[in-house]
């Protein structure tokens, strides 16, 4: 939304904007041939895949393309200074351009953890922006930084300040990122994913709060997502990146109403509805690849992805629950407590606790999706992992086809694996670099000594690599030659590996761009049809969980605030905290 966009002078106008990458004797136009401009108080918000662009059309702007391999090769980026008057930030010296950048036009990137550095307390390295730009004292900066702090709305500045980046959540870090991008008062902020794997809640206040700063200091945002969803209210032009190339300009309200290119049509159909229940989500490939017929399948109102025979009826629902119902339940969770000790007396014993997963009960059946869904901090990964002995509960039983999980040995307990497997959130992290795909795959069933030999067991992970949408020849590469979603499906073969009958998802797609993610959840439905899996699919996205899950369970501060079938919950919520959660799902102009 154009906050306080003014008829004056545009404050950055990038033409014809081209940057390469070289690899060997390989050239990438990562940014190809883009123009666009952003006026004074205006929001303009730059939306794609990973690999679009649009990360990289941000640091060339700031000349933070790393030479080599990278290099801008063409185009101007006409910035009107504070103090310069109209300069192309191309030809600036680079001395020059470091006065620019923080005080002028400041960047908020990606990953906050990342960003911070974990050696230094918050509050120091926020001064230290400070005190690189602006003439004051140490004891002046760290007072500008309790009052940023208390302006981005972090509780208790003071003890903030003295934090670490580790000891802060999600929200918290991203706000003292904010609060540094803001130190010096920029004309331009550039944020670069800024809420990118934040629960709901927190994304909507993250939102809120750089609307207050963009009105207070009369700031221009370039805002860079990979959800076109979230900018619906937010953004009041929109770019469209794909491939390097600007395919779609304009109004946020046009391009939601109206959208022209099949690439921004596949964007904004991808993403699970909230008012039909589709058994099959729509994908980008199915609007920008195929026959020419095919393309823009949107345009067609006889569409298979959207007709009715590709929504599932009451009905139908009702029969499958029926059938999944009916039958004793596989797992059952009784009074499980899973606390943390916080301060101990002088003699080691306990005095206060952090109860991540307080006196939680509810049953798992065999067939189903369950759903649990939170904001970070509220039980819900504790629980999964609770639930698979990989943290051992203060209190209560889980019983897994009769047998108490929490009295096995360990040796009984390592054979049950293969029963019971879960999908981490982080796809790379999950995966060993110095290991290739397939013999990440390979590794549980020679643990398990499963699937006869080495080369049945090759021919076995060859088998999961195509269930999963990949190649034979992907098995030979390493985790760093795959993007974010050929990782997870990686991580998926590798669950299937040992034939389990329970899988726990834990925020398996939350990072992942929002057409990755619609494949990988329809790849996860196709897979539990065809091999009747069992899913514990823990997230914070609850138009995901939805789309998912037969039942939904809703967490709070480690306890259960409601339990029942999705559909309903989402329909009639029983919990004053389930509808905040469900107001603070984006809505675009649809």
């Amino acid at each position: 939304m154009n906050f306080l966009s003014m008829a004056g002078n545009t404050i950055l106008e990038v033409n014809n904007l081209t940057t390469i990458f070289r690899h060997e004797n390989q050239v990438t136009r990562a940014v190809d041939d883009i123009s666009f401009s952003l006026q004074p108080g205006e929001t303009l918000g730059i939306v794609g895949e990973s690999g679009s662009g649009k990360s990289v059309t941000a640091l060339s702007i700031l000349r933070l393309i790393p030479n080599p391999p990278g290099k801008i090769t063409k185009g101007t980026i006409l910035y009107d200074s504070t103090n310069r008057g109209e300069i192309n930030l191309l030809t600036l010296p680079e001395k020059e351009l470091r006065k620019i950048r923080g005080m002028e036009i400041s960047m908020i990137f990606q990953e906050p953890m990342t960003s911070l550095n974990p050696v230094f307390t918050s509050g120091v390295q926020v001064a230290e922006t400070i005190l690189q730009h602006l003439h004051v004292s140490r004891k002046e900066a760290k007072e500008m930084v309790l009052q940023l702090f208390d302006e981005v709305k972090l509780p208790r500045p003071a003890e903030i300040f003295r934090s670490y980046p580790h000891q802060l959540s999600g929200g918290q870090k991203q706000r003292v990122m904010i609060a540094m991008a803001i130190s010096c008062s920029p004309k331009i902020l550039i944020a670069d994913e800024p809420t990118t794997a934040l629960d709901v809640t927190v994304q909507r206040t993250i939102l809120d709060l750089l609307r207050e700063i963009q009105e207070k200091h009369r700031m221009s945002i370039l805002f860079i997502t990979h959800d076109l969803g979230l900018l619906g209210g937010f953004a009041g032009r929109v770019m469209v990146m794909y491939k390097g190339k600007a395919v779609e300009q304009g109004s946020s309200i046009e391009i939601f109403r109206h959208p022209q290119h099949p690439y921004t049509k596949g964007l904004i159909s991808c993403r699970p509805p909230l008012d039909v229940r589709l058994k099959k989500l729509p994908t980008v490939e199915d609007f920008t690849s195929g026959d020419n017929g095919k393309i823009g399948l949107i345009q067609e109102e006889s569409s298979r992805l959207f007709s009715l025979q590709n929504i599932q009826s009451a009905e139908e629902r009702e029969k499958i629950h029926r059938e999944i119902y009916s039958k004793p339940p596989i797992m059952t969770v009784s009074n499980i407590k899973t606390w943390f000790p916080v301060s101990f007396s002088l003699f080691g014993k306990p005095l206060d606790f952090m109860k991540a997963v307080d006196d939680v009960s509810f049953d798992v059946y065999s067939g189903e999706t369950l759903g649990i869904v939170g904001e970070s901090g509220c039980g819900k990964t504790t629980l999964g992992r609770t639930i698979l002995q990989l943290v051992h509960a203060t209190s209560g039983k889980i019983t897994y086809e009769g047998v108490n999980l929490g009295k096995m040995k360990a040796e009984q307990l390592r054979n049950l694996r293969k029963e019971l497997q879960i999908i981490f959130q982080d796809p790379y992290s999950s995966l060993n670099p110095r290991i290739n795909a397939g013999n990440a795959i390979m590794e549980p069933m020679i643990v398990h000594g499963l699937n006869g030999n080495s080369r049945q067991q090759k021919e076995r992970t060859i088998e999961l690599l195509e269930k999963v949408g990949l190649q034979p020849g992907h098995f030979d590469r390493y985790p760093h030659e795959f993007s974010g979603g050929q990782r997870q499906r990686i991580c998926i073969a590798r669950a299937l590996a040992v034939g389990p009958k329970l899988i726990i998802c834990d925020e398996s797609v939350s990072a992942l761009d929002v057409s990755i993610q619609a494949q990988v959840l329809n790849l996860l439905n196709d897979l539990k049809r065809n091999f009747g899996f069992t899913y514990l699919f823990i997230s914070h996205d609850l138009s995901v969980v939805r789309f998912m899950s037969d039942r939904l369970i809703v967490m709070k501060s480690g306890k259960i605030e409601e339990i029942g079938e999705a559909d309903a919950i989402y329909a009639i919520p029983g919990s004053v905290y389930t509808r905040e959660l469900l107001s603070a799902i984006p809505k675009p102009f649809l």
